[in-house]
């Protein structure tokens, strides 16, 4: 399995966490969504299926232990805790839950990276024909995820290579908004309004072939205030 075919999950309340470790991994080729709470993660998780979940521990409401636990008694997926607390009863605790690793923070990026590839190496690859699919709808529009094309019934829809990029970015977190500031970083651009006002002229561009009606997005929504949301049936 490539970190190109690889959808991870980030489930971590600490907004300045997950980005940092949203961007370490999308650099390494992972696709990865990122969930600031349980609850997030398992309305994610009913509509996604992914490679593996990189889970906090200490989240306020449903803790990643009891997730991780709840989980296992529908999900195979294999999960690696992260936490502050180090103590063995700790560790224990979460492997007991049904996590197949854990990893104490303070940590290392390449420590992560090191336990993710050693976790994926030990699932068993997925036969081509049997494997599931990463495809968002968006009513009669098909986004396969991995290979990042958009399809219309049989009829392939051309994106350009900005389009492209979007498209990789919100689908590896929908439901989520992203701020115009935050896809003019991600999209490698130098920071500035003209900048944004150019993200805001590809949004209104990426919707004409997406929506029905652009004027009155249903699928890349506008979140007043924050910027845009990419919202899959």
């Amino acid at each position: 399995m490539s970190s190109f075919d690889t959808h991870l999950l980030i489930v971590d309340d600490d907004e300045r966490i997950r980005m940092l470790l949203q961007k370490f991994l999308m650099r390494q080729n992972f696709l990865v969504t990122a969930a600031r709470d349980a609850a997030h993660a398992r309305r994610i998780l009913a509509g996604l299926d992914f490679d593996l979940i990189v889970m906090d521990v200490m989240m306020p409401g449903e803790d990643g232990i009891s997730l991780c636990r709840s989980l296992r008694e529908t999900h195979t997926t294999p999960i690696l805790l992260l936490t502050a607390k180090g103590e063995t009863d700790n560790r224990i605790e979460g492997l007991e839950a049904g996590a197949d690793d854990y990893l104490a923070k303070p940590f290392e990026p390449k420590e992560l990276l090191l336990r993710i590839n050693a976790i994926l190496r030990r699932v068993p690859e997925v036969a081509a024909d049997q494997a599931t699919p990463k495809i968002l709808a968006l009513g009669p529009i098909r986004y396969d995820m991995e290979r990042g094309e958009m399809w219309q019934g049989a009829d392939l829809v051309r994106l350009t290579a900005t389009e492209m990029q979007l498209m990789k970015i919100f689908s590896a977190q929908p439901g989520q908004a992203i701020s115009r500031s935050q896809l003019v970083e991600d999209l490698g651009r130098d920071r500035g309004q003209g900048q944004e006002r150019a993200v805001d002229v590809q949004i209104t561009r990426l919707r004409r072939k997406i929506e029905e009606n652009p004027k009155q997005p249903r699928y890349l929504q506008t979140v007043r205030g924050t910027g845009y949301m990419l919202a899959p049936d």
